[in-house]
Parts: C-alpha cells; sequence; structure tokens
C-alpha cells in the first residue's frame, strides 16, 4: 500500500472518571469565567453494538501449542467502551516465560527455521499475509473490541497495512547478504549477516497488530525465533495472528506468545539469559527500565521505541484550513493515544487567532462514541487508569490559566470516552505542553519567526516526529533539518510506509523499526578472513 493510500485511509478512519471542575451533560466551551453548553453526547450513551466475532484464543502460544499459564491464573481483559469484561486471558509470568525462551531457543538451535533457505521462509510470510487478508473482518473486530480503536480504522487502515508489512518483510528474506571485503595482504574476507538468536519483544497496547508487524516481521525475515509479550490491556488480535502463523506453516517454536504484566512477564523476558536481543515499545520510564534489566543481565542488545511529545508547526504562509485539519487529525488520532502525536500545535501569531476558532470549531464537530458505528471518529480511552491520566492533565491545563477553548469531560457516564478538548494560550512550561499526555488533548503556542519556533520545538526530552506546514521550499528544508526528531512529515502527517524507517531521537529512544534499517535490530555481522596461497589476484 503506498504512503499516500495509508495516510488517506487513516485520516478517514481513526466508568470511574476523576471529578471535572467542567461536568455537564453536554460538550463544553470554556470562555473566560464562563461554561457554554455546545451540543449533547448521546452518542456515546447509545446501546452499543455486540461485536461479530468469538473470542477463540485466550491461552498462551508456546511451541506451537496454546496452553494455559503455568500457575493456572488468568486475567480479564476489558471492552473500553463499557468497562465490561470480554474475556479472561491466561496470565504468563517467569515461569512461562522461561518455557518460551526454551521452545525458542530449541527452535533456533536445533529447529529448521534458521535453516530453511531465506526463499522458503518468504512464502510461509506470504502465506501469512494471505491469511490476514482472508480474516481481515475477525482481526478488525477483536482489535476494535479490545482496543477501542474505530472498526473503520482497523478494518481498512491497519489490518491492511499489517499484510502490507509481512509481504514487505517476505520480500526481504531472500536478499540479506553480506560482502566481500578487500583487504592488505593474501586474504579472502567476507561478511557474513547472521540471524541473532532468540528475540525477545514487548509490544504496546495502543497499535496492538501494526506493533505486532513491526517486531515480528524483521525478526522472521532474518531467520530469528520470538518470545512477544503483548500489552496486558490487548492481548486478543496476537493470539489470534499467532494462530493464523501456525495456519501458514511457521514451524513450532518459532514464535511465541505470552500475555501478562510488565513486573512479571515482562521484566523476566527482559532480564532472561538466553534471550539473545531485546526489542520494546512503550513509554520511556519503562524503556529506561527495560534497558536496565536488558544490560544487568546478558548485556542483550535493545530497540527502544518510546515516548513523544512531537510539534505540528504551522507557518503564516499556510493554507489555514488544510493546516488546522491536518493538525487535527494528527492529535486526535486514535484517541490521541499516538506515540508521535503532533501534541505541541505552535501557530504563527499572524494566524494564530483564526487557527484556533477553526480548530475549534473542528474539534467541536468531532464525532465520538461506539467505535464499531459507522461515521464515528473517536472511541473510548483504553482504560480507567489511561482516562484518569488524561483528565489530570486537562484540570492541570485550566490550573495553569491555559484557555480551555472546547472539552475538557468526560462522555456519558460509561466507559472511558473523553470530549475531545483544545487548549489555546499555552505556554512550554505548562505540564500539558511538556508531557506526553496520550490522549485527545490538543495544546496550541504562538511563535514568531522560524529561529524562535526551532528552539523552541527542540527544547524537549523527546524526539519521535514532528511536522512543518508551509507553502515555503525553503522553510521546509530549513526547519526538517533543523528538527531533532526521527521523522520529519512536510505538509502531512502520520505517513506509515512499509518501508519507511521510524524511530527516535533523544529520549524517544533508539534504533529504527520498519524498512531496511529494522534488519539490522535481528542480524549479528560476522567477519570471515581466509588466508591465501598463490592467490590469481587479489
Amino acid at each position: 500500500m503506498a504512503a499516500r493510500r495509508v495516510s488517506s485511509l487513516l485520516s478517514r478512519s481513526f466508568s470511574t472518571s476523576s471529578p471535572s471542575p467542567f461536568r455537564s451533560q453536554g460538550r463544553n466551551c470554556y470562555n473566560g469565567s464562563r461554561v457554554v453548553r455546545r451540543f449533547g453526547t448521546s452518542s456515546a450513551a447509545e446501546k452499543i453494538i455486540s461485536p461479530s466475532v468469538q473470542v477463540s484464543y485466550t491461552q498462551l502460544l508456546i511451541d506451537g501449542n496454546f496452553v494455559d499459564a503455568a500457575s493456572g491464573k488468568t486475567f480479564q481483559t476489558i471492552d473500553p467502551r463499557t468497562g465490561e469484561v470480554i474475556a479472561d486471558v491466561a496470565e504468563g509470568d517467569a515461569e512461562d516465560i522461561d518455557r518460551a525462551v526454551k521452545a525458542a531457543r530449541k527452535a533456533f538451535d536445533e529447529g529448521p527455521w534458521p535453516r530453511m533457505t531465506a526463499y522458503e521462509r518468504s512464502r510461509i510470510m506470504l502465506r501469512y499475509a494471505d491469511l490476514v487478508e482472508k480474516h481481515s473482518e475477525e482481526l478488525a473486530a477483536l482489535e476494535t473490541w479490545d482496543n477501542g480503536k474505530t472498526y473503520q480504522q482497523a478494518k481498512t487502515a491497519e489490518v491492511p497495512m499489517l499484510a502490507r508489512l509481512f509481504r514487505y518483510y517476505a520480500g526481504w528474506a531472500d536478499k540479506i547478504h553480506g560482502l566481500t571485503v578487500p583487504a592488505d595482504g593474501n586474504y579472502h574476507v567476507q561478511t557474513l549477516h547472521e540471524p541473532i538468536g532468540v528475540a525477545g519483544q514487548i509490544i504496546p497496547w495502543n497499535f496492538p497488530l501494526l506493533m505486532f508487524a513491526w517486531k515480528v516481521g524483521p525478526a522472521l525475515a532474518c531467520g530469528n525465533t520470538i518470545v512477544l509479550k503483548t500489552a496486558e490491556q490487548t492481548p486478543l488480535t496476537a493470539f489470534y495472528a499467532g494462530k493464523l502463523f501456525l495456519e501458514a506453516g511457521l514451524p513450532p517454536g518459532v514464535l511465541n506468545i505470552v500475555s501478562g504484566f510488565g513486573p512479571t512477564a515482562g521484566a523476566s523476558l527482559a532480564s532472561h539469559m538466553d534471550v539473545d536481543k531485546l526489542a520494546f515499545t512503550g513509554s520511556t520510564d519503562t524503556g529506561k527500565v527495560i534497558l536496565g534489566l536488558a544490560a544487568n543481565s546478558n548485556l542483550k542488545p535493545a530497540t527502544l521505541e518510546l515516548g513523544g511529545k512531537s510539534p505540528f508547526i504551522v507557518f503564516e504562509d499556510a493554507n489555514i484550513n488544510k493546516a488546522v485539519e491536518l493538525a487535527h487529525f494528527a492529535l486526535f488520532f486514535n484517541q490521541g493515544q499516538c506515540c508521535c502525536a503532533g501534541s505541541r500545535t505552535y501557530v504563527h501569531e499572524k494566524v494564530y487567532d483564526e487557527f484556533v476558532e477553526k480548530a475549534k470549531a473542528r474539534a467541536l464537530k468531532r464525532v465520538v462514541g461506539d467505535p464499531f458505528k459507522k461515521g464515528i471518529e473517536q472511541g473510548p480511552q483504553i482504560d480507567s487508569r489511561q482516562f484518569e491520566k488524561v483528565m489530570r492533565y486537562i484540570r492541570s491545563g485550566v490550573e495553569s490559566n491555559a484557555t480551555l477553548e472546547c472539552g475538557g469531560d468526560q462522555i456519558g457516564n460509561k466507559g472511558y470516552f473523553i470530549q475531545p478538548t483544545v487548549f489555546s494560550n499555552v505556554k512550554d512550561y505548562m505540564l500539558i505542553a511538556q508531557d506526553e499526555i496520550f490522549g485527545p488533548v490538543q495544546s496550541i503556542l504562538k511563535f514568531r519567526d522560524v529561529d524562535e519556533v526551532i528552539k523552541r520545538a527542540n527544547e524537549t526530552r523527546y524526539g519521535l516526529a514532528a511536522g512543518v506546514f508551509t507553502k515555503s521550499l525553503d522553510t521546509a528544508n530549513r526547519v526538517s533539518r533543523a528538527l531533532k526528531a526521527g521523522t520529519v512529515w512536510v505538509n502531512c502527517f502520520d505517513v506509515f510506509d512499509a518501508a519507511i524507517p521510524f524511530g527516535g531521537y533523544k529520549m524517544s529512544g533508539n534504533g529504527r523499526e520498519k524498512g531496511i534499517y529494522s534488519l539490522n535490530n535481528y542480524l549479528q555481522i560476522k567477519a570471515v578472513v581466509t588466508a591465501l596461497n598463490n592467490p590469481a589476484w587479489i
């Protein structure tokens, strides 16, 4: 799928709470000291749709079989639309991680996967992509049910991208090779690119299927075996995806999937002495812990894709209507639960007031409700903990004297729905401009000139992504090169193609996912030097 088409598809898609100072039965617009009711929120309170999919896989996948946790424990995975239980899922811990690592080690050391021809591995991955497309409705329904993202987004963008990613990595499987290197003296020197071994992978809850592909795809293409830990909030689609891999012909033990919690299963995987490589996507704070565990065990290399606080910069020459729509998408996509969300919207002072009014109007039009319904743009936050975190940041914004233009409250009294929220007159020192909120809260800041906005945009511990919106090629070139971020989108945002590398500067992580660069995460480089006697030539 072309990058432009992915971006277009995504842009069309994507009950407990803390007390709010702006409680009402409708959406709010905060204007000075008044709270003005704008419109009702009945869409979130309507009867929810029952997903047309069965939850068939809730056990751990170890050595080609679905099995209970060794302890027999389970935990509940929750429907974020209602807060009700979807299913009881096996709760893996250290013993289960050890079982999975042993299966992966045996499959790597003794099994056929690393010894297959690269073409054979490629064919299995291609069969898998075909099965993903065949079962796209079930995968999309499970993803929406367990995560809360819109079914439109899951079905038309994310599941197709899942298949696309595996086809992309299947194409790489038989194109991984070393070099012949010239050296001084009578020597033949070659480099071999070998699979690294057992890869431990920990994925987040905001894009469970896509993160599954970002991790599993390159690891398999390189000939590795895997132990993957799901996020405890969203285990269901990984198990279904694992079942499809078995159906595609993946040998037992090559892909093992353990559901469980970070302090038990996650920590055990990160610190396991027989895991050769670690890949993690999640928060920066957790990434620090993961890196420490990896270093203090067997010094396994770790790829980290962590948090972000991405600037979205709108210059005075921009088409304001297009900039407003793109900035809205950059922030509110996936309920704002996006590590690269354009969560610091910098707008030039000459167009600032116009932009704010139009951004507020766009947010007020955003349709929030059951993500299985047609026309819904925004579903619930993932769980009560994330809901309460976002509400705390909204209160922080009000208390720090940012102007709450609209939103700021819960929708309905069931599930974890939050009104699309817009703050203006935001200052760089405010928490809402510094911290990763991971929710539907847009912070709009004012700037005067290019030098100022470059400096302010870079004054953050994060460096995952950025957006630049301008008609000037000179401005776009200058700013995109000056920003300290792993991805800079110019007059677009959230364009994710299988071939485009993704990763962060600074405390947004290290290493790259997707594209050719991701293969480096899962390969060892070996130099082989052979002495030559009377060579015909060197």
